[in-house]
């Protein structure tokens, strides 16, 4: 009796060949369960990421500067959250909540002045470079001024730095959020 092949014709004729259909099929998965709709459930089967509703920019108006970057592993090199640029004319703008929670942290870390917000379920934030005008242990809502963008970070010049853990592990900040608000087109010439 001959072995039956799959409807396309094609045997994996060895177990290398199998395996490296594994790992792709293992890979699409992966990406497309991170791509997921805001209030899926998280990749790793743990609880459900909030709603879009809960969270919002902590800068407004803005423009995207530098995307999330997922690392291949912990300690890989990638973007650990996102960059945007204020938009308009105030030199030190207002940075708020993201989502209801309390500053855990307010203070600088290796000469940057840094934020960081515990939002509860395992979701902490953190914003840099931001000068705190709340000390820690103070309960914030989302939309409320925790910050002025401020000088330093790893991020370039006059752009604010956000970034998201779930239990630790750092996860984009577009997932809660909705993606990027829709472009508008303004007239050219």
């Amino acid at each position: 009796m001959a072995p039956r092949t799959p409807a396309g014709g094609r045997h994996p004729t060895n177990r290398r060949e199998g395996l490296r259909l594994a790992v792709v099929l293992g890979v699409v998965l992966a990406v497309v369960a991170g791509l997921g709709p805001a209030g899926a459930a998280a990749p790793d089967g743990g609880a459900a990421i909030p709603h879009t509703e809960e969270w919002g920019w902590p800068l407004e108006p803005f423009r995207l500067v530098r995307p999330y970057i997922a690392p291949a592993h912990e300690y890989a090199p990638g973007h650990r959250g996102i960059d945007i640029a204020p938009v308009g004319s105030r030199s030190s703008p207002d940075i708020v909540a993201p989502a209801e929670g309390v500053i855990v942290f307010s203070g600088q870390v290796a000469g940057r002045p840094v934020i960081t917000i515990d939002h509860g379920a395992g979701l902490v934030s953190t914003l840099e470079p931001a000068a705190g005008v709340l000390p820690p242990g103070t309960a914030v809502g989302r939309g409320d001024v925790v910050a002025a963008l401020s000088a330093g970070g790893h991020s370039a010049p006059g752009t604010l730095h956000f970034g998201v853990r779930r239990d630790g592990a750092y996860i984009n900040p577009m997932l809660l959020l909705g993606g990027v608000p829709r472009a508008v087109l303004l007239p050219c010439c």
